[in-house]
């Protein structure tokens, strides 16, 4: 599933895009109009239920099969049209659901670096006006948001490239008007990029915004308190420019790459560089300078053969979908 920055959603199956060699140039994932930009991707099951949170710290519930059905060359619809949204008001992340068990939480980590958990049993009775998911506090924003079952470890990561990591217990349960407490203490003009639950000891993948990054081994992240600097993860240089996102992945695992202008890319985790913390990294995607990436995803690897090639498999994309209905 795609949202664009204008706001425009849809669905599409993820075996329509093949697995390339690591600095491939990709396909387009979208059509874009004019100063729009794919602005997030998500992988879930049409039967999932969407927790959707908002910039004003609301949530709504989506069924997967209510967003079109479209190809790459179909913008989709504008999730607007899909949830009763105020004017100022925009998704700012989504969290597939199976179920809304009393062992799982919902964790949250917004921009100016507050983290907070709630039972997921919070958010099971929907209402159609949406409920207070997180109180934000003023020129704050969600940035992401985790189902976790209490007692994992958490990862924050930092525009100037830097990472924290401490044990989620560090958090206690709240409600879901409460605002949570410091989970990264940051400095002036950065603010947290991505949210990593962790999964055994699979690596750290960090992306920045020229489109270079690589793998870590987890151990180089030390386990330190909550509210910290934390330690670098990827040099931030004039070549690499900011961190844009982290995933943790192992040697099954792909990636899904998205540029500002709507450029894709998947590729094999395997075919990224594993190299120490404090490096640059080598290229994920080739990026004109115009051109910036905007988001990394993981996803499960489908087993293809391909032969790796910079050219997308064409045989695989359908060729009579509908024109997009608004």
């Amino acid at each position: 599933m795609t949202l664009s920055h204008a706001g425009y959603a849809k669905r599409q199956p993820v075996s329509i895009y093949r697995a390339q060699r690591r600095g491939g140039k990709g396909r387009s994932a979208t059509a874009m109009k004019e100063e729009d930009f794919v602005e997030k991707l998500w992988i879930a099951n049409t039967h999932d239920t969407l927790l959707t949170f908002t910039s004003a710290g609301r949530v709504f519930w989506l069924k997967v099969h209510q967003l079109p059905d479209a190809g790459p060359t179909a913008r989709g619809k504008p999730i607007v049209n899909l949830l009763p949204l105020e004017p100022d008001e925009k998704v700012q992340a989504v969290q597939p659901v199976r179920e809304f068990t009393d062992d799982r939480y919902v964790f949250f980590a917004t921009r100016n670096g507050t983290v907070k958990k709630t039972p997921l049993r919070e958010f099971e009775y929907q209402l159609q006006r949406g409920k207070i998911a997180i109180g934000l506090d003023e020129g704050d924003a969600l940035v992401d948001v985790q189902i976790t079952d209490g007692s994992r470890d958490i990862m924050l990561f930092a525009s100037n490239g830097k990472a924290v990591r401490f044990a989620e217990d560090e958090v206690r349960s709240m409600g879901r008007t409460a605002t949570g407490v410091r989970g990264m203490k940051l400095a002036p003009g950065e603010h947290v990029m991505s949210l990593i639950v962790v999964e055994g000891d699979d690596d750290v993948l960090t992306a920045t915004e020229r489109g270079f990054g690589k793998r870590t081994e987890l151990a180089e992240y030390p386990r330190k308190g909550r509210g910290t600097q934390g330690v670098i993860a990827i040099q931030c240089s004039e070549r690499n420019g900011a961190l844009i996102g982290a995933v943790q992945l192992g040697e099954s695992h792909e990636l899904m790459l998205i540029s500002n202008l709507g450029t894709l890319v998947r590729t094999r985790a395997a075919e990224v560089a594993r190299v120490g913390r404090n490096t640059q990294g080598v290229v994920l995607i080739r990026l004109p300078a115009e051109e910036q990436l905007v988001g990394v995803v993981r996803v499960e690897a489908l087993g293809e053969e391909g032969n790796g090639a910079d050219v997308p498999d064409e045989s695989s994309v359908p060729s009579d979908e509908p024109p997009t209905v608004q």
